[in-house]
């Protein structure tokens, strides 16, 4: 049980695709200029890494190594060609924000990685929990992006929705963050956070490690200089 949940949780802090592994970082700040459409691409990029994982786990005996990287693309292909279909039907708004970027889902290094490394070498059940734990740290990292560079950039909240708020007046808005080293600005900042936690806690934890307890030479017999009751040892 404690490894099962250790693989939902990976992606969330501690092996997220985008603080700390930094992967798929290009569609990632592209698409983050509102929480709807941050959210769009996380849920779609949800969808195809569990459809994907869940297809190449079932039959990761039957596919021949050869010609595994061709055969995952063509899995993955044909998840973003649904993803496509299904918001150009009944979500065009989104469709049209997320552009180029929404195709370009089937060479994102996020899903090539977790399934190459993770689904093609695991059971079912397992890549179930990795892509559904990958898909939610991801998809919280983008809102969380897309909310500060919204917010912030452009002083409303769900943009491109029948919720869409003001909050901030035009004048105190900071422009820069609707632009793409905008983007760059805020991902920075929150990497840096996140590497910084990471650090201190790897510090204290080390603080916290007891220190190694001095060799018992009474009951030792390996023939080392240190040991004062064996004769090997004092030539």
């Amino acid at each position: 049980m404690n490894n099962k949940l250790k693989i939902f949780t990976n992606g969330f802090v501690k092996e997220n695709p985008l603080l700390v592994l930094n992967i798929g970082l290009c569609s990632s700040l592209g698409v983050t200029t509102s929480i709807f459409n941050g959210l769009g691409m996380g849920m779609g990029m949800t969808f195809v890494l569990l459809m994907s994982e869940i297809v190449i786990s079932l039959f990761r005996k039957k596919i021949p190594s050869s010609i595994r990287l061709p055969i995952f693309i063509i899995i993955i292909a044909a998840f973003t060609t649904i993803v496509q279909l299904v918001l150009q039907a009944y979500v065009e708004s989104l469709y049209d924000a997320l552009g180029v970027f929404l195709p370009l889902i089937v060479v994102n290094c996020i899903i090539m990685g977790r399934v190459e490394a993770f689904a093609s070498k695991n059971t079912l059940g397992n890549s179930v929990l990795d892509a559904l734990g990958m898909g939610i740290g991801y998809t919280m990292v983008l809102v969380l992006i897309s909310l500060i560079r919204e917010l912030f950039g452009g002083g409303t909240l769900m943009a491109g929705t029948a919720l869409k708020i003001e909050l901030i007046p035009e004048a105190y808005r900071i422009g820069i963050l609707n632009s793409a080293p905008g983007g760059f600005m805020v991902f920075g900042f929150l990497d840096a956070i996140v590497q910084g936690v990471r650090q201190a806690l790897a510090k204290k934890n080390d603080k916290k490690c007891p220190a190694p307890e001095e060799p018992d030479c009474n009951s030792c017999s390996l023939a080392c200089a240190s040991n004062p009751n064996n004769k090997e040892g004092d030539k």
